[in-house]
């Protein structure tokens, strides 16, 4: 993983635009799902992931940092994330959860990382 999580490791293009909506997104163990929203926001860049009927249709939101290649032939993402650790992964509720600091601070923590521009939880 990148030393922050919200930022594309270096090497791994992604033009300003660039859409990856629809793109299979594959675990280190197999396919989880597809994008369903993006950012590439400089040190806030994930995906959303509708995960389908592999974890009855739960959506989770994954930092950048996890991604490992895009190819643009294929249509799809690697992370660096096992199937498990996606599945286990905090829930996500796409109308609260992308501007709720609290979210992104439990989710860096889950994944390892610092919180990133957000800091640490509101008090």
């Amino acid at each position: 993983m990148t030393d922050d999580i919200w930022a594309y490791r270096s090497g791994i293009v992604h033009p300003t635009g660039e859409d990856l909506t629809g793109y299979r997104v594959e675990a280190t163990d197999g396919h989880i799902g597809k994008v369903d929203k993006h950012s590439h926001e400089v040190s806030d860049a994930y995906l959303v992931v509708d995960t389908g009927p592999w974890i009855f249709g739960k959506e989770v939101l994954i930092p950048a940092g996890t991604i490992v290649t895009v190819d643009r032939e294929t249509r799809e993402v690697r992370v660096e994330l096992t199937k498990e650790q996606i599945k286990e992964a905090p829930e996500f509720h796409q109308d609260t959860h992308l501007k709720d600091p609290d979210y992104r601070y439990t989710i860096s923590r889950y994944y390892g990382g610092p919180a990133g521009p957000f800091g640490g939880p509101l008090a």
